[in-house]
């Protein structure tokens, strides 16, 4: 091993090859072909799920098959999938998994199916391999609850169920074999409820299990509970950047060397951080020229609504954003969220090696 000199944790980070990852779903190269071609291309590595509407009408063994069977696909198509990963170049080496891997794990009427000894003894066995083999093939792994897990709500209730809910999550990461150490697997949330930061820290600090603070992260949003937020919690838990709804929200182009920023990194305590990256959709800026970053004001004064402005694009259309966007892989892994998954972290792989071709405006 080279005997590196690091003056801080910032030298550290940078040293480190950066990633460019994508989020929870794979799909087929040419998808020109037939839907039936398609699905059964991709079934392989991706989840299936049902509703607790359907699971009702059935009677109790047709319900529980089911969810037998849906945890046996689900627990292999993590595998398929970290296997594909792991067959990418090193920087397209992080992917986060979904979260319906277990279906209605926290739901009141079916949770008792998965407290049974024989499904538990189940997850342990097969979900192990799954983390040892993203552990062999360097995969960096993030898991990200849903919009309904309100850690910062001022109903108890709602707390109890988003406890429930992250905690579920932590369960399938712990089976993994991670949750041992800060941040060797990242479980994102956003701020959201009414108490801020101030009621994320009581349940990081109070309510949540070693495991959980070991992997919770938590990400500015676009509405209330934006970057300066986020820099309350930096001593509580590690902080996402999520540039797009810093965009959406402030209408700033950030910077890596903007101080704010340099705080959410220290706050990954050496880890290399994660941000978050999406763009406006393409069918929203139509007519936007795609080598000029689109000017948040100058939208709005045109009657673009900030609503429209937030939601996902398929591919990362935009050039000058993704400029903007790579300008942070010094310092930070790239987590892209978008419709095309895998398609789009891989142009955005391409277009930073200089191996995509793009078309030149005047």
């Amino acid at each position: 091993m080279n005997d590196l000199i690091f003056t801080s944790a910032g030298d550290f980070i940078k040293s480190q090859q950066r990633r460019i990852g994508f989020a929870c779903k794979y799909l087929h190269p040419d998808q020109t072909q037939k839907k039936k071609l398609l699905e059964e291309v991709q079934r392989p590595l991706n989840t299936r799920s049902t509703t607790v509407q359907w699971l009702n009408r059935q009677t109790r063994d047709v319900a529980e098959q089911r969810l037998w069977d849906i945890m046996e696909h689900n627990i292999k198509s993590y595998a398929n999938l970290i296997e594909y990963v792991g067959s990418l170049p090193h920087e397209l080496r992080m992917v986060r998994l979904g979260s319906d891997v277990l279906p209605v794990y926290t739901e009141p009427t079916w949770s008792y199916y998965w407290r049974k000894p024989d499904v538990r003894a189940y997850c342990e066995k097969h979900f192990a391999p799954v983390g040892e083999r993203a552990r062999e093939l360097d995969v960096r792994l993030s898991m990200h609850p849903g919009q309904f897990t309100v850690l910062a709500s001022d109903n108890p209730d709602i707390v109890e169920r988003s406890i429930e809910e992250f905690e579920y999550h932590v369960d399938c990461i712990r089976w993994m074999g991670y949750g041992k150490s800060f941040q060797d697997f990242k479980c994102n949330v956003h701020i959201s409820g009414r108490q801020g930061p101030a009621g994320i820290k009581h349940a990081v600090n109070t309510r949540l299990s070693p495991e959980a603070r070991n992997t919770i992260t938590i990400e500015n949003d676009e509405n209330r509970w934006g970057l300066d937020a986020s820099l309350e919690l930096v001593d509580t838990c590690a902080c996402v950047l999520d540039i797009h709804h810093h965009w959406v929200r402030e209408a700033e182009y950030i910077h890596p060397s903007d101080d704010r920023y340099l705080r959410l990194i220290e706050s990954w305590r050496g880890v290399r951080p994660v941000i978050h990256y999406s763009v406006s959709r393409e069918d929203i800026l139509i007519d936007h020229n795609p080598h000029t970053l689109p000017n948040m004001e100058n939208l709005l004064e045109q009657g673009y609504k900030k609503q429209k402005l937030r939601a996902h694009s398929d591919f990362m259309w935009n050039w000058a954003v993704n400029d903007w966007a790579l300008s942070f892989g010094e310092t930070a892994d790239i987590m892209v969220e978008s419709k095309a998954k895998n398609l789009a972290s891989i142009n955005l792989y391409k277009y930073y090696k200089g191996d995509y071709n793009v078309e030149k405006v005047a």
